[in-house]
């Protein structure tokens, strides 16, 4: 398989991540997908991907069969088929989902980001599946992930997803480096989410009854 781009790992991820986190939203929309890629928190790096950006990505996707619109909507819902696609086991597809939104991590790490995904067992858990992606042979499309070089001082080395190609062992700074996700800033950030991808919904709503998105001119005037 051709590399993805960074924009299509990105949206291919958020599939992935809402698929499971949120399932009543799922499959989602085109506007519910931008506020999915671009939430500022489970984000690493965070984006600004347009709603034309996105949709080129899922055309991408669509082509080399990793999504598709779902059936019987007015308005175009997108699912992920990644596993089929991929052939590889709900656990190697958790890690892979969140390699590709929250960028090189180590195996605890990985551990603790996929509670609302999946729950493995233990940390030793999750470095049998990474071992197994990082050993994939290449007559099944080759390694998956790559586990990089320990960073200086750092207790653990992290694993990065090859999806997008080669990585850069030294583009992200190691786990004990990142400022952690928690405290007044991580809340304001979830709500601030939560508000978008509400958002997000109400403009589909509207569009499918036939009404003018929440703050448009036209809606005001009907208030």
């Amino acid at each position: 398989m051709n590399p993805l781009t960074l924009a299509e790992a990105r949206v291919l991820g958020t599939l992935m991540e809402k698929a499971r986190t949120v399932p009543d939203s799922y499959p989602m929309t085109l506007n519910t997908l931008v506020a999915g890629c671009n939430q500022k928190s489970s984000r690493d790096p965070i984006t600004q991907l347009t709603e034309s950006e996105v949709q080129e990505a899922l055309d991408g996707l669509k082509r080399r069969s990793l999504a598709f619109t779902a059936r019987g909507s007015r308005v175009d819902r997108w699912e992920h088929n990644f596993q089929r696609a991929m052939v590889v086991p709900e656990q190697s597809a958790v890690l892979l989902g969140l390699l590709m939104l929250r960028g090189p991590q180590t195996a605890g790490e990985l551990r603790i980001h996929s509670e609302r995904w999946y729950r493995f067992a233990d940390i030793s858990s999750v470095e049998g599946f990474l071992d197994e992606l990082a050993a994939r042979s290449e007559d099944k499309g080759g390694p998956l992930v790559v586990q990089l070089p320990k960073a200086p001082g750092a207790r653990e080395a992290r694993w990065a997803h090859l999806l997008c190609g080669p990585v850069d062992a030294t583009a992200a700074p190691a786990a004990e480096e990142r400022a952690p996700e928690g405290g007044l800033a991580a809340r304001v950030s979830a709500l601030e989410n939560e508000v978008a991808e509400l958002r997000a919904l109400m403009t589909d709503l509207a569009t499918q009854l036939g009404l003018s998105p929440p703050g448009h001119p036209e809606s005001n005037d009907r208030a």
